[in-house]
């Protein structure tokens, strides 16, 4: 096949950026997106220009290193699906593919596709893990929890940290990954003794970072790869709203804590 690439290029987040086209005339169907890409790297290279910076790692869908919007769309038009699993057989011969960055103000540009994205492991920092002391790891059936439970936390655990959901939203929020994080340890016992706090503090650093609010679009759930619902988005509302009650109700009786 042959497609008109146009690919945002961009120095570093000071500088302008700009779209600049370039002709991809050997893609094979079979090739990822990605793989696409290293080739025409490899001929910018040749040309002794500069190859287009993007991010990646494992190529397998599991890492969420990948991050481009393909056509307006983030990680491209194949529904749950990374842009490193994506492959060229779903473009035709002579399409003009756009590919930028994620847009957000907390995604800052390092270079061309690739952005700062530690923003979301400042969130994760904040409270998306269990302190106390569990002991040695359980034997799988010791904690008796529902499959229902179970299921939902799993689903929540499914969370790659792409940001896709942010490069979505209209309003550059990060909700749906907060909720994802937050939720999959709060649904579980392990992480019941600090549920409070967590929701707290993460929702506390995201509005820190500059994320927006949700207002109910859905666009991130549509262009999650791992299709999180926006379900765990109401649920950590309603977390986070127990919480600051329980916080004030303790606040006023001089306690301390609480779950």
């Amino acid at each position: 096949m042959k497609l008109k690439l146009h690919i945002w290029r961009q120095d570093n987040a000071k500088t302008a950026g700009k779209m600049v086209s370039y002709d991809a005339n050997h893609v094979s169907p079979d090739m990822s997106f990605l793989e696409m890409l290293d080739v025409l790297n490899q001929e910018l290279i040749t040309k002794g220009e500069d190859p287009v910076a993007f991010d990646h790692d494992c190529r397998e869908g599991i890492c969420g290193a990948c991050s481009m919007v393909i056509n307006g769309i983030p990680h491209g038009p194949q529904r749950a699906t990374t842009t490193c699993q994506l492959h060229m057989r779903s473009f035709k011969d002579g399409d003009e593919v756009y590919i930028e960055p994620w847009r957000a103000e907390p995604f800052p540009v390092i270079k061309d596709l690739a952005v700062d994205r530690a923003a979301l492991d400042r969130i994760i920092a904040a409270g998306g893990f269990i302190s106390v002391g569990t002991g040695s790891p359980p034997d799988g059936n010791a904690i008796p929890i529902s499959k229902e439970i179970s299921d939902l936390a799993m689903d929540a655990a499914a969370c790659i940290g792409c940001g896709a959901c942010v490069a979505a939203c209209p309003n550059g929020s990060a909700m749906l990954f907060t909720a994802a994080k937050v939720s999959h340890l709060n649904l579980l016992p392990q992480g019941e003794p600090e549920k409070d706090q967590r929701v707290i503090n993460m929702v506390a650093q995201m509005d820190a970072e500059g994320f927006g609010n949700c207002t109910n679009y859905a666009e991130c759930q549509a262009a999650c790869p791992k299709e999180i619902s926006i379900q765990f988005i109401a649920k950590m509302n309603r977390d986070l709203i127990r919480a600051k009650l329980r916080e004030g109700n303790n606040a006023g009786s001089g306690k301390t804590g609480g779950a």
